[in-house]
């Protein structure tokens, strides 16, 4: 049971480790592609919540957009406030606030697996100890 307890919590503890450093990829990706084809807009920020953050903004050829999943990086920002936003010209659903960059993901996701590891390796020495302590001959 223990051997088990301890793969389970390497395997819980490795996959948030990937998970993160996906989601750091994602948003280098993401900035990558709004730099290729960049588009510069001025947005109103419609609502914020836990998971995302609403905008609508117009591109030049008059079309308003509001990406459905919110825009990147919106740390700040407040229901009704009008923000500069850069976006993806090909693909206006893309969009971030104007001068952020995945650089801004470094410290929550560094965080997460920092305090991920700090849990998860003293609890994987403590099974390791308990499980020699098992196998000892009395």
């Amino acid at each position: 049971m223990r051997r088990v307890g301890w793969w389970v919590t390497l395997g819980v503890a490795s996959l948030l480790t990937v998970m993160c450093v996906c989601l750091l990829f994602a948003a280098i990706r993401n900035d990558g592609a709004i730099q290729g084809q960049l588009g510069t807009a001025n947005a109103t920020v419609d609502s914020v919540a836990f998971d995302r953050t609403i905008i609508h903004f117009e591109t030049p050829d008059g079309i308003v957009h509001s990406p459905a999943n919110g825009v990147l990086y919106p740390d700040g920002l407040a229901a009704g406030q009008l923000v500069r936003i850069e976006y993806d010209a090909s693909d206006p659903e893309l969009a971030r606030v104007a001068g952020r960059s995945a650089a801004l993901t470094l410290l929550p996701l560094g965080s997460f697996v920092l305090f991920t590891w700090l849990v998860a390796g003293p609890v994987l020495w403590w099974i390791r100890r308990v499980e020699k302590r098992a196998t000892v001959p009395a």
